[in-house]
């Protein structure tokens, strides 16, 4: 049941953030993403084997502190953005926002689902809003990391000064080698889940606040 009710919702959501990145792209001058169709919440454009499906699987597997996953990146072409600086790093910020807005929806729908059916602490449902929650959160904050290829890799290197980000580019090539390790070592888990633990007790008293009323 954790399973069914889990994989689900973590897809949708790395679909919706993949998708935010696309969009926002879009608005801002580039067709790329629309013109290769993936402008869509039709998953198969977006599903990577291993990031979709199989990561994530073993993250359950074995049983992790959390849960993460990434669709196939949505391609941008900066040379087509009317401000390529300034609007990159409006696509960057995208995907973590939209994780930020659904994690705070699927708590505002939780909390009426609570007020009007009061289901039990089983129901699947109330289950998936709330892994909704949960899964939006770490993929906010596992996304911010400032670890190439994240998206708080690109979002540092538009805010550094020039000379700066040149430097900071250089290791890009290098970026996920460098962001495996840290998953294998257990250091994005120790950044990742007091910075969730923060945010979740926030969650939850927004939806406290929701069923006492």
């Amino acid at each position: 049941m954790h399973l069914l009710l889990t994989l689900p919702v973590l897809l949708f959501s790395i679909i919706i953030h993949e998708v935010a990145h696309g969009y926002v792209a879009y608005i801002r001058g580039d067709d790329t993403a629309r013109l290769q169709g993936r402008l869509t919440l039709n998953p198969w454009p977006h599903i990577d084997l291993f990031g979709s499906i199989l990561f994530p699987l073993l993250l359950i597997i074995t049983k992790s502190s959390f849960l993460i996953g990434w669709a196939k990146p949505v391609p941008v072409n900066p040379y087509k953005l009317r401000n390529p600086s300034r609007d990159h790093l409006y696509v960057s910020l995208a995907g973590i926002t939209a994780n930020c807005v659904l994690a705070v929806l699927c708590t505002f729908l939780l909390g009426i689902y609570y007020n009007t059916v009061q289901p039990s602490s089983h129901d699947p449902f109330g289950m998936m809003l709330r892994y909704g929650m949960q899964i939006n959160v770490i993929l906010a904050i596992f996304n911010a990391l400032p670890i190439p290829p994240l998206d708080g890799s690109w979002v540092l290197y538009h805010l550094l000064p020039p000379s700066l980000a040149r430097s900071y580019r250089a290791m890009f090539p290098y970026g996920f080698v460098i962001l495996i390790l840290l998953l294998i070592t257990g250091t994005i888990q120790n950044i990742i889940v007091p910075v969730y633990r923060f945010i979740a007790v926030a969650l939850e008293l927004l939806l406290n606040a929701m069923i006492v009323l």
